[in-house]
């Protein structure tokens, strides 16, 4: 008999491995595929894995379930999570945004530290499918995995969200807590590329593959009409695609569009936000005397990307055979607003398969935010992505992985 399950071999899972095992515990952990796949593939392959920050700059970071969050992220805030990977053998190095990274690069760096982590406090790795957690009296009793019963005295239920199944994150705990009684806050996509509407996604399509890097995005509500107030504005690089937009300025903004009901998007693409209209205006004007005799459609090379130009030309509406010395000044405002305010309608995110987290999953008003223990179920734990707790890019996500892990490794039993 163990005294601890847990249940999910992802960052969450085997960090609560991890650590409950080193306070002297039988620990087995149940993974039904191999641990640590999502989690390799994290950050493009480079694992972001915190963000070197305050606590209240991460929370900052958290759009919902901020609040729930506070006692577990000071209780294993930033520089306690680069500490310990520190410790268990992953140099780390810190970049733009305060981002964390391995110094190799390698995600696989801090699943093989993990793995060894576990190993060293005498966790016992699984393989297996967790269909169930069994419980009496309202307290935990085993888990059945096929047709076995593996009895314990406590579980961790780290089974992750919805996000890239194909890594094992097939929504499987959320079965499992909602058996339980635990509400499930219907789950939704965040961190995940954008499709395109109307004439928008023609334009997109037409530029499919072309990467635009240092462009200003805004995000507003109302679509064609947006509100004042814009929901997300930030710097960074994004891609056309086939279907809309994707990179990761998009990411970051998807996470910030959670009204797909009731609201319809734009994106503000600035192509030049370090130049004001004045000096862009002046940046054209010479590009139209160098290039004085050619038609307009040829004279926009070092204005934007090849890809670009058929587009920028037709939303402009200056007749690309033009002579430049021909141009208006009204005509020539058409091409600055057009340069600087290059909108993309949206018509939703892509499914959730695609997301890079899942937004939505256990209520955490039924969650003890100290413990991460189910105030339904004794000594049942939560740790990670089946949490409705997920933050923008840079590292937050992860953060939460680790705080909600150590929150349940530290507390249970």
């Amino acid at each position: 008999m163990s005294d601890v399950i847990v249940i999910g071999g992802g960052a969450a899972g085997m960090l609560s491995a991890a650590l409950t095992a080193e306070r002297g515990l039988g620990v087995r952990l149940l993974e039904r595929g191999e641990t640590g796949h999502k989690l390799r593939i994290t950050g493009k392959g480079r694992c972001n894995l915190t963000n070197d920050c305050s606590v209240r700059e991460v929370l900052e970071n958290v759009p919902r379930s901020g609040k729930f969050l506070t006692s577990a992220m000071y209780g294993f805030p930033p520089s306690a999570a680069m500490e310990l990977f520190e410790g268990i053998g992953v140099p780390l190095k810190t970049e733009r945004g305060n981002r964390v990274f391995p110094v190799s690069d390698k995600a696989g760096d801090v699943v093989d530290a993990l793995r060894r982590y576990m190993r060293r406090a005498g966790v016992e790795v699984t393989r297996g499918r967790v269909s169930e957690i069994l419980t009496d009296g309202g307290e935990v009793t085993g888990v059945r995995v096929g047709g076995e019963v593996l009895p314990c005295r406590a579980a961790i239920l780290a089974t992750g969200g919805l996000s890239y199944p194909l890594t094992g994150s097939t929504g499987d705990g959320y079965d499992m807590a909602k058996k339980l009684g635990h509400t499930i806050v219907p789950c939704a996509p965040s961190l995940v590329p954008l499709v395109a509407d109307g004439d928008s996604l023609a334009d997109c399509a037409a530029m499919q593959g072309l990467a635009l890097r240092n462009v200003r995005v805004t995000v507003f509500g109302g679509g064609a009409k947006p509100k004042s107030k814009p929901i997300f504005d930030d710097f960074g690089e994004l891609l056309f695609t086939h279907f809309g937009v994707s990179g990761p300025l998009v990411l970051s903004a998807s996470a910030h569009m959670r009204d797909w009901a009731s609201t319809r998007y734009r994106l503000h693409i600035d192509m030049k936000p370090a130049l004001d209209d004045a000096t862009l205006d002046a940046r054209i004007v010479r590009d139209f005397q160098k290039f004085q005799n050619r038609d307009f459609q040829n004279a926009l090379g070092e204005l934007a990307p090849r890809l670009m130009i058929p587009v920028i030309i037709a939303r402009s509406g200056i007749p690309p055979e033009t002579k430049t010395h021909s141009v208006t000044r009204e005509q020539r405002q058409s091409l600055l607003q057009t340069l600087k305010c290059f909108h993309v309608d949206i018509a939703r995110p892509r499914p959730i398969d695609e997301a890079v987290i899942t937004s939505g999953g256990v209520e955490t008003r039924e969650v003890n935010p100290t413990t991460m223990e189910s105030k339904l179920i004794k000594n049942l734990h939560f740790a990670g992505e089946i949490l409705d707790a997920d933050a923008y890019t840079g590292g937050f996500n992860l953060q939460i992985a680790w705080a909600t892990a150590f929150a349940a490794a530290k507390h249970i039993l």
